[in-house]
């Protein structure tokens, strides 16, 4: 799945943003956050871990969700080429602008 597309549904983001305040959270701790089912809970959590935005280990009977760096790390990268382009077009066009407001003048 797509990591944006996966985090286009608030729930997740929202689930993404309390992982990220705590480090790792059990599945059962992360439900009770919510006033969703568990397994919708458990629906969005497998969305995540598709997009590989999380990751999960099994402790005894607990799935404990953490961030996966790497998902993320491709997501920032992805951002920042986007930043960059845009900035460079903006550059671009305050450089126009600026030269025709010194040819009006």
């Amino acid at each position: 799945m797509d990591r944006f597309a996966a985090l286009a549904e608030p729930n997740r983001r929202r689930i993404i943003e309390m992982i990220a305040a705590n480090g790792e959270m059990a599945s059962t701790d992360i439900s009770k956050q919510f006033d969703i089912s568990a397994p919708a809970i458990s629906q969005h959590l497998k969305v995540l871990r598709e997009a590989e935005l999380l990751q999960m280990e099994k402790r005894a009977q607990q799935r404990i969700y953490t961030l996966n760096p790497q998902g993320v790390d491709e997501m920032w990268e992805w951002l920042n080429q986007m930043r960059k382009f845009w900035n460079e077009r903006f550059d671009a066009l305050d450089e126009l602008l600026l030269k025709q407001k010194g040819e009006e003048e």
